[in-house]
C-alpha cells in the first residue's frame, strides 16, 4: 500500500494506510473550514494569526489542545496533533512519531550515534551537520503526516554521575561542551532561518536537575533535588540558559523532579522568574511541555498539591504549556471545573503552543518554505557518510601498547584472520541505543569485515552474567574461533538492557563474565584488542593487564558502529576522540549516592567531589584520548600577559557580558609521527587561590578540533573564548570573574602552560561592577542569580 498523505489533505479525505500507522494530518487553508480563519492568512503576523485560531475555539475545544495528544477543533476545520516527536540521534518512535511497516516510504531513517559518542568528537561544525539531516528528515516526515512539527530533542542535562542510565542521551559532563552542543543542534534542527521559519520546533529538556531514574527507592517522581545556587547557576541550569537565552530554541520540557522543594513543572521561579524573565525567553512563539505524566507527579508522588486538579492548575499558572501524557494523567477538566485554572491562563497556553507551530510553516501548506522535502530527503548517500564519519570521530582509543593499527588486515597478499568475539561481534540490534528509529541498515563488525575481505570467525558472548560458567558454549566458542586467528577482537562492554529510561546502573564493574572470557582469551598469548560498547566501566583491569593490547570506547556507534570501528581497527581512519565523561573506579558508587546534587567536595555526602573539576583520582579523565601518532601541542605567544577586565567590558557592545570575547588562545600543534589523523586541542583553566574557595582543579573554557593534520605539519590556531568561561560563580550564583593569576592547561594530561594575569583598572562605564560579595572580593560581576523566594531556598552545604 502507498501513503497518499499530503499537504491541505482535509480532515475527511480517504488516506489509504498501514492500519497500525497513526498518520497525522496538516490543516486545510486552501478549501476547508479552517480556511475562513485568520489563521490562514500568511499576512499576518505569527502572534496574530495563533490569536485568531485561538479567539475561534469554544472552552471545551481549548482544554482539549492543551495536552500532547490534542484534539483539534472539527467544527472549525483544525486537525488533531500530537506534540510528542522525538529524534535524539536521528528521527525515532513516538507517539507522534511513526514509520511505515515494511517496505515503502518514510520506513527508516539515519541512525547517527548516540549523543555521548557524538559529543566525543568535540566538533561543533559537524555536529551541526548531524543536527541538520536530523532536522531535515524530520521535517520530511512530518511533511507526509508520519510526524508531527516539533521533535522533543535534544537532553542538555549533564551527565555528572556514571551510574544514569540516561547519560548517553546527553553529551557529556562538561558544561561547556553540553552548551557548544546545544548550540549545534538547535541551529542545525532549527534550520537557518528560525525568525522567519522554523524547519522543526527543538526542545530542550529535561528542566532542571535531573539526571536519575530509579535509585535505592527514589524516582525521578518523586525526587526533590537539592541544590545550591551556586551549582544550580554554574552546572545544572547553565545549558539551558545557551538553550533559551543564547539560541532561543522553540520549547523546553519541564522534568519529574522537584527543585528545593517545588516540582519542575509547578515552579514559578524556574518557569518564568529564570526562564522567561532572567533569560528573556518571552516571545509567545515558544513553549513549555511537561514530560509525560509529570503533572500528576506534582500530587500523586511530590505531594504539593491535595489533588490531581490543582497539581494540574498549579502547573499551568506557573508557566507551563501543555501537559504530555500517554492516555491521560492530568486533571485539566477537573481544575476548570472547580475554577482552578483560569480561562487567560489556558488562552495563554494556546497561543505559546499554536504560534510555535505557525512559525514552523504548520498552517502554510506549499508555501511553506519546507514543504518541498520529502522521502527522496531521508538516508540520503550524504547522511550515510556522515553518521559513519561521527562513529569514527567519536571512538576514543583509551590503550594502546602499539598493536593497533592492525593494518596487515588488509594485505590480500598475506591474508590475517581474525577472531571476532563478543556480544556485539555481530548483533545488529545492540548498535543503535536508545530512543531509536527503525535504521536504513545495521552495520556490524562482522559484516564491515567481510566487506573489507578479511577472514574471520564470529563468536557470540555474555552481556552482564557474573559467571562464566552458566553457558559452557560461551568458552567452547570463543576459543574455537580464537585458536586458528592470528588476532582477537572482543566485542564487550554493556548493553541497553544495563542502562536506559528507568535504568540506572548500582556498580561500574565489567560483568564478571565477560572479564572471565576475556582472562581466558589472554592465555592464547595472541594479540588482544577490546572494543567497548555503552557507558563508561572501570577498565582497571583490562588497562592493568599487559596482555591486552588496546582498548577502543564506542559507547553506541549507529548504524555504521561496525564500519566505523572497522576503520579504525585496521588503520583506514585514525582515532581522535576524547572522553567526554571521567572514568571512575568501581569504588565511587560505595562512596557517593547519586540522590546527592552537590558537585564540590562536601561535608554531607559527596566529599569526593563530582566531574573533573572536583574529583581527584579517575582511573581516566575527562578529556583523555590516545593516537596513533605523535602530536606535539603547545601555545603560541601572541597572548597578553596581563588581561584587564573592566577593558574588555568597555570594549564590549554584548547584551550579556559573560560573552563578551577575551584574546584567541594561540595554540601550535605539531604532528612528528608519519600518519595523518585529527587532533582535539583542549584549554583548561585553572586558577587556585583566586577568588574565593573552594577552587575547581581545572575547567574546561575552550576546545577545537584540528582536521587531517599530516605528519611533519606544523598547524596554528586560535580558540575563541570569553569571558564567561573564564568566569566562576558565586554561592549566591552569580556569575564572576575575580582578578588574579590564572594558567591555562593544554591537552589531558597537560601538555603545555600558558599563564597570564587578570586584573581591574578600565577608567570607563563600569558595566560589570557591582555590589555585593563579589564586587566587594574585588570580582566583577557579570550577571546575578535571581534569588528564589521564600520558602524555596537551597539547602546550607557545610564544605570541607
Amino acid at each position: 500500500m502507498k501513503s497518499s498523505v499530503f499537504w491541505g489533505a482535509s480532515l475527511t479525505s480517504a488516506v489509504v494506510r498501514a492500519i497500525d500507522l497513526p498518520f497525522q494530518f496538516y490543516p486545510n487553508c486552501v478549501d476547508d473550514l479552517l480556511s475562513a480563519n485568520q489563521v490562514c492568512n500568511t499576512t499576518l503576523s505569527p502572534p496574530e494569526r495563533a490569536a485568531a485560531l485561538v479567539a475561534a475555539l469554544t472552552p471545551e475545544e481549548k482544554l482539549q489542545n492543551i495536552v500532547s495528544k490534542s484534539l483539534g477543533a472539527p467544527r472549525i476545520g483544525l486537525p488533531a496533533y500530537n506534540w510528542w516527536s522525538e529524534a535524539l540521534h536521528g528521527v525515532a518512535y513516538a507517539p507522534g512519531t511513526q514509520f511505515w511497516q515494511g517496505d515503502g516510504p518514510f520506513n527508516s531513517s539515519t541512525s547517527f550515534p548516540m549523543p555521548l559518542l557524538m559529543a566525543a568528537t568535540f566538533d561543533d561544525e559537524l555536529l551541526e551537520k548531524i543536527a541538520e539531516v536530523i532536522g531535515i528528515e524530520g521535517r520530511a516526515f512530518g511533511n507526509a503526516g508520519f510526524s508531527g512539527l516539533d521533535y522533543w530533542t535534544p537532553n542538555v542535562n549533564p551527565f555528572k554521575d556514571p551510574r544514569w542510565g540516561r547519560g548517553s542521551e546527553t553529551p557529556g559532563e562538561d558544561v561547556l561542551l553540553v552548551k557548544r552542543y546545544a548550540a549545534a543542534m538547535i541551529k542545525g534542527l532549527e534550520g537557518p532561518v528560525p525568525e522567519k521559519e522554523r524547519r522543526v520546533v527543538a526542545t530542550c529538556k529535561h528542566y532542571a536537575a535531573n539526571d536519575f531514574e530509579d535509585w535505592n527507592g527514589a524516582t525521578r517522581h518523586n525526587f526533590n533535588a537539592k541544590i545550591s545556587l551556586q551549582d544550580m547557576a554554574e552546572y545544572y541550569f547553565m545549558p539551558f540558559q545557551q538553550c533559551v537565552r543564547d539560541s532561543r530554541v522553540g520549547s523546553i520540557m519541564c522534568a519529574y523532579n522537584a527543585v528545593n522543594g517545588v516540582p519542575s513543572c509547578a515552579s514559578p521561579y524556574l518557569l518564568q522568574t529564570i526562564l522567561r524573565e532572567h533569560w528573556n525567553w518571552t516571545e509567545h512563539n515558544n513553549y513549555i511541555t511537561s514530560d509525560c505524566e509529570a503533572v500528576l507527579d506534582v500530587s500523586l508522588n511530590h505531594k504539593y498539591a491535595a489533588t490531581n486538579a490543582e497539581g494540574t492548575a498549579i502547573s499551568f499558572e506557573a508557566g507551563m504549556d501543555t501537559s504530555c501524557e500517554y492516555e491521560g494523567s492530568s486533571d485539566i477538566p477537573g481544575a476548570w471545573s472547580q475554577g482552578l485554572l483560569k480561562e487567560s491562563t489556558v488562552d495563554r497556553a494556546l497561543l505559546r503552543l499554536y504560534e510555535g507551530i505557525v512559525r514552523a510553516g504548520y498552517f502554510d501548506g506549499k508555501q511553506s518554505l519546507y514543504s518541498s522535502l520529502g522521502w527522496a530527503d531521508v538516508n540520503k548517500p550524504s547522511a550515510q557518510k556522515l553518521s559513519l564519519q561521527a562513529a569514527v570521530d567519536g571512538t576514543v582509543l583509551l590503550k594502546n601498547d602499539g598493536a593497533l593499527p592492525l593494518s596487515d588486515l588488509l594485505d590480500k597478499s598475506r591474508p590475517k584472520k581474525v577472531a571476532m568475539i563478543g556480544f556485539w561481534s555481530d548483533a545488529k540490534d545492540k548498535l543503535r541505543g536508545g530512543y531509536s528509529g527503525t535504521a536504513a541498515y545495521l552495520h556490524t563488525p562482522a559484516y564491515a569485515a567481510s566487506q573489507l575481505g578479511i577472514p574471520f570467525s564470529t563468536a557470540s558472548g555474555p552481556i552482564l552474567h557474573s559467571d562464566l560458567a552458566s553457558n559452557q558454549s560461551w568458552t567452547d566458542n570463543a576459543m574455537a574461533a580464537a585458536k586458528d586467528a592470528d588476532y582477537i577482537l572482543y566485542f564487550g562492554g554493556i548493553d541497553t538492557s544495563a542502562a536506559g529510561e528507568t535504568k540506572d546502573r548500582y556498580d561500574l564493574d565489567w560483568p564478571g563474565a565477560q572479564l572471565s572470557l576475556i582472562n581466558l582469551l589472554t592465555t592464547l598469548s595472541k594479540p588482544l584488542i577490546v572494543l567497548q560498547m555503552g557507558d563508561q566501566l572501570d577498565n582497571t583491569p583490562l588497562l592493568s593487564n599487559p596482555k591486552i593490547n588496546a582498548v577502543l570506547w564506542a559507547n553506541w556507534p549507529g548504524q555504521d558502529g561496525g564500519t566505523a570501528v572497522m576503520e579504525l581497527v585496521t588503520g583506514l581512519k585514525s582515532p581522535a576522540g576524547r572522553l567526554p565523561v571521567t572514568q571512575y573506579p568501581s569504588n565511587f558508587t560505595e562512596l557517593v549516592p547519586m540522590t546527592d546534587m552537590a558537585l564540590r567536595p562536601s561535608a554531607g555526602n559527596s566529599q569526593l567531589g563530582r566531574t573533573y573539576r572536583w574529583y581527584k583520582t579517575p582511573v581516566q579523565a575527562f578529556g583523555f584520548g590516545l593516537h596513533y601518532t605523535t602530536f606535539s601541542p603547545k601555545f603560541g605567544k601572541k597572548f597578553p600577559a596581563v588581561i584587564d577586565v573592566d577593558e574588555v567590558l568597555e570594549g564590549c557592545d554584548d547584551k550579556y557580558l559573560d560573552t563578551c570575547p577575551l584574546p584567541d588562545l594561540p595554540v601550535v600543534v605539531e604532528n612528528r609521527g608519519n600518519r595523518t589523523s585529527d587532533y582535539v586541542a583542549l584549554a583548561f583553566v585553572s586558577a587556585p587561590g583566586v577568588g574565593p574557595g573552594p577552587w575547581p582543579i581545572k575547567t574546561l573554557g575552550a576546545f577545537t578540533r584540528l582536521r587531517g593534520v599530516k605528519g611533519g605539519e606544523k598547524r596554528e590556531g586560535g580558540l575563541k573564548w570569553n569571558l564567561g568561561n573564564l568566569a566562576r560563580h558565586d554561592e549566591e550564583g552569580n556569575t564572576v570573574v575575580y582578578p588574579g593569576k590564572y594558567e591555562v592547561l593544554l591537552d589531558e594530561p597537560t601538555k603545555a602552560r600558558l599563564r597570564f594575569e587578570v586584573v581591574r583598572g578600565g577608567k570607563g562605564k563600569g558595566k560589570g561592577k557591582g555590589k555585593g560579595k563579589a564586587a566587594e572580593k574585588g570580582g566583577v560581576v557579570l550577571d546575578r542569580w535571581p534569588k528564589p523566594p521564600k520558602g524555596q531556598e537551597p539547602p546550607a552545604i557545610e564544605r570541607v
